[in-house]
C-alpha cells in the first residue's frame, strides 16, 4: 500500500513540475525518489499515456512529454486548449490597455487574473514584465467611473426585457439631470466608452408607453447616473430585436440616427481602410483612379468619419448628405 501511495504521489509531483516547465532528469529523480530509473521512464510513460487520452477526448489540448537532448530530461510541450496561449494572453492585454475602458484600479484586476488564471507558471514573470510598463504608465479616462457592475446590471435589464428610468447628462450640460424612460436593447464598446442602445418611450393618450422614434438612441454609461426599473416590461417582436452586430456595423462614433443608405467615390488606388471601417460597403465600380461604394449607416456620425478623409472621399448620394457636407466644409472654410 505504502509503495502505491509513493508511486502515486511520485507521479503527481513529476507531472506538477512538467507543467511549470520543469525538466525531468531520470537519474536525478531516481536518486531523489529512491527507485530506479526505469520506474521513472514507467512513470513519464503513464503521464504520456494520460495526456493522450485527454487529447483524444479534448482536442484542443496539444501537450505532450518530449526529450530534450540539450536539457538532457524531458519537457512537456503544447498547451492545455482551456488555456490561453502566451501569445493570446499578451495581445488582449495590448487591446485592453490601448481600449482605456476601465480604471486603472479595474485594468489592474482584470489583467492580473489574466495572467495568473492563463499564464503557465514558467512564464508568468516574462509576460508580467512585457505589460508592466504599460499598467505603469496607463491613463484613466476623465470620467473615472467603474464600469464593470454597471455593464452587468443593464445586461441584465436588456435579456429581461424590463423598463427603465434613467437619469443621465448630455457632453454639452453636464450638471443638468435629464430623465428619461428607456427600453435597454444592447451595450456596445466603441472609442473609449461604453454604451446604451435604448429606445425612449414616451406615454401615449391611454397612458401606455411608445417609442419616441423608430430608431435606439445612444447613452454614453458613464453619463448615466442612476437607473431604476419602472415595474413593466417591455416586448419586441423577434423579427425586431435589436443585434448589437448589426447596428454596429452601421454606426459610426456612436451617433444616433435614422439608417441610410449612401454613395461615396473614393479617390485613391487601395480601398481597403474604407471598406474596413464600413462593414456594410460594397463596391459598386472601380478603376485605377477611383473606386463608388456603397454602404448602409445610422445617423450623423458618418459626416464626422468622412471630413476626417479630407478629399480622399466624395458623397454622391443621398443629396441631403451631399449638401450638408458642402455646409459643413464652408463652415470649416470660414474659419479659416
Amino acid at each position: 500500500m505504502a509503495e502505491k501511495i509513493s508511486k502515486n504521489f511520485r507521479i503527481l509531483d513529476l507531472y506538477v513540475r512538467l507543467c511549470q516547465g520543469k525538466t525531468i532528469n531520470k537519474s536525478e529523480e531516481a536518486q531523489h525518489f529512491g527507485v530506479d530509473e526505469r520506474s521513472i521512464q514507467r512513470d513519464i510513460d503513464d503521464i504520456r499515456a494520460f495526456l493522450d487520452n485527454r487529447s483524444a477526448i479534448y482536442t484542443s489540448d496539444t501537450r505532450t512529454i518530449e526529450y530534450n537532448h540539450s536539457k538532457k530530461g524531458f519537457v512537456m510541450i503544447g498547451s492545455e486548449g482551456s488555456v490561453m496561449t502566451n501569445s493570446e494572453i499578451l495581445a488582449v492585454t495590448k487591446i485592453l490597455l490601448e481600449s482605456r475602458a476601465f480604471t486603472k484600479k479595474e485594468l489592474n484586476s482584470i489583467l492580473n487574473k489574466m495572467v495568473e488564471g492563463c499564464v503557465p507558471l514558467k512564464d508568468m514573470k516574462l509576460v508580467s514584465d512585457l505589460i508592466a510598463n504599460e499598467k505603469y504608465h496607463y491613463v484613466e479616462l476623465h470620467h473615472k467611473s467603474v464600469m464593470q457592475d454597471k455593464i452587468w446590471e443593464l445586461g441584465e435589464n436588456i435579456k429581461e426585457h424590463n423598463l427603465l428610468e434613467i437619469k443621465y447628462t448630455k457632453a454639452d450640460s453636464p450638471k443638468e439631470l435629464i430623465k428619461r424612460v428607456i427600453e435597454p436593447v444592447g451595450i456596445i464598446f466603441s472609442e473609449y466608452y461604453f454604451y446604451l442602445n435604448a429606445y425612449i418611450d414616451i406615454q401615449d393618450e391611454n397612458g401606455k408607453y411608445v417609442h419616441k422614434y423608430d430608431y435606439p438612441a445612444i447613452f454614453r454609461l458613464d453619463r448615466i447616473k442612476s437607473y431604476k426599473r419602472t415595474g413593466e416590461k417591455f416586448q419586441i417582436p423577434y423579427a425586431s430585436r435589436f443585434e448589437e452586430g448589426e447596428f454596429r456595423k452601421r454606426i459610426q462614433f456612436m451617433y444616433a440616427g435614422k439608417l441610410m443608405n449612401v454613395q461615396l467615390k473614393y479617390y485613391g488606388n487601395n480601398p481597403e481602410p474604407i471598406l474596413d471601417r464600413l462593414p456594410t460597403a460594397k463596391i459598386v465600380k472601380q478603376d485605377e483612379a477611383e473606386t463608388l461604394i456603397e454602404a448602409e449607416v445610422y445617423g450623423k456620425g458618418i459626416v464626422m468619419w468622412l471630413l476626417s478623409q479630407g478629399s480622399n472621399i466624395e458623397v454622391m448620394k443621398p443629396d441631403s448628405l451631399r449638401q450638408e457636407m458642402k455646409q459643413k466644409l464652408l463652415e470649416m472654410l470660414d474659419r479659416y
